[in-house]
């Protein structure tokens, strides 16, 4: 159990970020151990020969499935939508001691068993962490950038509608529904699958708050240092982002007509529920059920079912179809 305690002024503090970095750190982690993010299993199988193609030995032996990964390999954005080539100079420009201080924690962690290459960072952590950062960059752009407007957009909607939250039903709104194992508990969050025994005030920093993509199966946090603590977790909406293309379907297609599926498909560019598109779009929830099921039948929406709502958002070949 992890407790972050709150004054008013933590309050005022707190924010929302988006970390490309991250995501990118994460999804090497879904590499190593496929099983634990299989909603990510499509995008798997493609980035994996591009990993293979890679001098990524201490990359993915700095990035375990699970538990503690260095936390100078994912730094806290500065600002609310940090771009992947920011992250990556704050990262080449990390202190060789808390390289050392890390890797040192990540042994520590996992009990010595980690692989040979991560050792290779306390004998020579500048030439190591630049071939990391090498490799790294690479993998972004081939496996990661061509999917990131689609991964970002999600995760600004998943900020909007936390926002919402915030607003209708304050802190115990917020943070209730980020995920399962988050509660709002007086003055202070708990998180059951943090498994660091923290319990501390945040010191009138606030929490940052990073929706993610990629860390699907629970909350993850970075506490310490000099930066704000942060708070990672799993985005609404994620398990729509590589569903597949349905079957085009001739019939519903030839039914594809009006204005109002049009003006569905423009708002599905992030995941909505039915309930959020009638209000939106002032219809009638009966009728946005009938036309999603046209959209789905011709293979312009997919659907996913998250809690009591169902979510949906327009698939490629809608994209393509609007542009």
């Amino acid at each position: 159990m992890t407790t972050f305690r709150f004054t008013t002024q933590d309050l005022a503090q707190t924010r929302f970020a988006i970390s490309p970095m991250w995501e990118c750190m994460t999804g090497l982690r879904a590499l190593r151990d496929p099983a634990r993010a299989a909603i990510h299993l499509p995008w798997v199988r493609e980035a994996l020969p591009v990993a293979r193609g890679l001098d990524f030995d201490g990359a993915l032996a700095l990035t375990p499935p699970d538990g503690y990964m260095p936390d100078f390999l994912t730094p806290p954005p500065i600002g609310p939508l940090a771009c992947f080539e920011d992250e990556l100079e704050i990262l080449r420009a990390t202190p060789e001691e808390q390289i050392v201080a890390d890797v040192a924690e990540l042994v520590r962690c996992h009990s010595g068993k980690v692989a040979k290459p991560a050792h290779a960072f306390t004998e020579q952590p500048r030439e190591q962490l630049d071939r990391l950062c090498d490799a790294v960059a690479e993998f972004w752009e081939r496996a990661l950038a061509p999917h990131w407007d689609r991964i970002r957009s999600l995760l600004e909607d998943d900020i909007r509608y936390r926002a919402r939250c915030l607003t209708d039903g304050g802190p115990a709104g917020l943070f209730g529904g980020l995920h399962p194992s988050v509660s709002w508990e007086g003055d202070r969050v708990e998180v059951s699958t943090i498994h660091c025994g923290i319990d501390e005030g945040l010191g009138g920093c606030g929490l940052l708050l990073v929706p993610s993509a990629m860390q699907v199966t629970r909350p993850a946090s970075i506490i310490g240092g000099e930066w704000q603590p942060t708070m990672f977790y799993p985005a609404r909406g994620t398990a729509l982002l590589w569903k597949p293309e349905p079957e085009e379907g001739p019939e519903a297609l030839a039914r594809l007509v009006g204005g109002t599926r049009a003006r569905l498909l423009a708002s599905l560019s992030v995941p909505r529920s039915t309930t959020e598109l009638a209000s939106a779009l002032e219809l009638s929830a009966g009728g946005v059920s009938e036309h999603l099921t046209v959209l789905r039948d011709s293979g312009l929406v997919c659907g996913e079912r998250e809690g009591r709502s169902v979510l949906y958002l327009r698939t490629r070949l809608a994209e393509q179809l609007l542009s």
